[in-house]
C-alpha cells in the first residue's frame, strides 16, 4: 500500500530533519577519530645536555634511533634546559651519565606529551642497560588540576554554552532589531562566563591561579562564538546548528591542545591549533597558571579576531535582513519551526 500524500509529506519533513544529525554523527567521527585515535609524537623537540662530542654522538644516535619521532639537539648545560623548558621552547632534555640518565620534562606544558616522552626514554633507556631518573621542570597542581586538563574542560563548558545561546538568540529573537540581539549576545556571554567562572575556579579550584585574568580571556572567546551564531543564523536556519558545531566542536575541541598537544596529532589540526580560538583561550589559560612569564599577548589577539569576525558577520547579517524587507522574512517564521530548531540545539548540547 503506497503512502498517501500526507504521509510523504511527513516522510519527506523527517528525511530533511535526518540531515544534521547525521551529518553531526558522521562529523564527530571524523574529527574525534582523526584526532585522537591515534596519538604519535612527531618532531618533538628535545635536547641532550652537553657541547662535548658525546653529547652530539648521543644526539645522533637517537635521532637516528627514533627518526621523525623526535627532533634532537643539543644544549649547554641542565640549567639552560630547564629554562628552554619552561619557556616552552622543548618537550624535554636529557642528562646522560655512564650508568644512569635524568630526563627533564614539565607535565604542566602537556601531560599526555610527557607521557609520550617517557615512553619513548624508557625503551631507549633500557635496551641501552641505563638507569633513566625523572625531573618535573614545572609541575601541574595537584590540588585542583592533577590531569593539567582543567582548562580544557573549562573551554568545553564555556564553548556548549555559547554555540547553544547563539543559536537560541538567532532562532527565538530572529524577529529582534540586530542591534538587540548584538545586546543579548554580549550581556548572555559575560553571564556566562561569569557562572563557569565561578564554577571552575572558586567552586572547584580547577583554575589554580589567575582566574579573574582567564576570566576575562574567556568572556572574548564566548562573546565571539555567540556573536558567529547570531550572525549565522539570518544565511543558513535551521542549518546553523550544523556549522556552529562543526567550527566549535568538532574542529575547536579536537585542536585546541587540552587532550593532545599538536605534536602528537595529524598535521591538520596542528594547523588549526595555531589560530583557532579555542587553542588560544586554553594556552592562555596555561600559560598565565604555569608560565606567566611568557605572556599571553599573540592569544589575546587570536580571541579578539575571531570576536571581530564574528561582529562582522552579524553586521553582513543585519545587511542582509534589511534587504529582505527589514526583517519581514525572519518574522513569518511559526512559533514551531522556532521551537524544533531549539529542541535541536539542546539534544546537541
Amino acid at each position: 500500500m503506497s503512502p498517501s500524500s500526507a504521509e510523504r509529506h511527513v516522510l519527506k519533513h523527517v528525511a530533511v530533519h535526518l540531515l544534521v544529525p547525521l551529518f553531526l554523527g558522521t562529523g564527530m567521527a571524523l574529527a574525534y577519530l582523526g584526532g585522537f585515535h591515534q596519538p604519535t609524537p612527531h618532531d618533538l623537540r628535545v635536547d641532550v645536555v652537553g657541547t662535548g662530542a658525546e653529547a652530539k654522538v648521543i644526539a645522533q644516535s637517537l635521532q637516528d634511533e627514533l627518526g621523525d619521532t623526535l627532533d634532537v639537539r643539543t644544549v649547554a648545560s641542565a640549567e639552560e634546559a630547564r629554562q628552554r623548558i619552561e619557556g616552552r621552547e622543548i618537550s624535554a632534555a636529557l642528562v646522560s651519565r655512564p650508568d644512569v640518565a635524568t630526563l627533564l620534562y614539565s607535565d604542566a606544558a602537556s601531560a599526555t606529551t610527557s607521557t609520550a616522552v617517557l615512553t619513548v626514554f624508557q625503551a631507549v633507556s633500557e635496551k641501552e642497560g641505563v638507569r633513566l631518573q625523572t625531573e618535573n621542570v614545572v609541575p601541574v597542581a595537584a590540588d585542583g588540576d592533577p590531569s593539567g586538563q582543567s582548562m580544557f574542560f573549562y573551554v568545553v563548558g564555556l564553548t556548549v554554552g555559547a554555540y547553544a545561546a547563539g543559536i537560541a538568540i538567532g532562532a527565538a529573537g530572529a524577529g529582534l532589531r540586530i542591534r538587540t540581539r548584538v545586546g543579548l549576545a554580549l550581556v548572555s556571554s559575560a553571564v556566562l562566563t561569569a557562572l563557569v567562572t565561578a564554577t571552575a575556579g572558586p567552586l572547584f579550584g580547577a583554575l589554580p591561579d589567575h582566574v579573574a585574568q582567564i576570566g576575562l580571556l574567556a568572556w572574548l572567546y564566548t562573546a565571539g562564538i555567540i556573536l558567529f551564531g547570531v550572525g549565522l543564523h539570518p544565511f543558513l536556519g535551521r542549518l546553523t546548528t550544523a556549522a556552529m558545531v562543526a567550527l566549535f566542536v568538532m574542529l575547536n575541541f579536537t585542536s585546541a591542545g587540552g587532550v593532545y598537544a599538536p605534536d602528537l596529532q595529524p598535521g591538520f589540526f596542528g594547523a588549526l591549533h595555531s589560530f583557532w580560538n579555542g587553542a588560544a583561550l586554553n594556552e592562555a589559560g596555561r600559560n598565565l597558571v604555569y608560565f606567566p612569564h611568557l605572556g599571553v599577548g599573540r592569544e589575546i589577539l587570536t580571541l579578539v579576531a575571531w570576536l571581530l569576525a564574528g561582529a562582522a558577520l552579524v553586521g553582513a547579517a543585519g545587511v542582509a535582513e534589511r534587504r529582505r524587507r527589514g526583517g519581514a522574512h525572519a518574522a513569518e517564521r511559526s512559533e514551531a519551526d522556532m521551537e524544533e530548531e531549539l529542541e535541536e540545539v539542546v539534544a546537541v548540547g
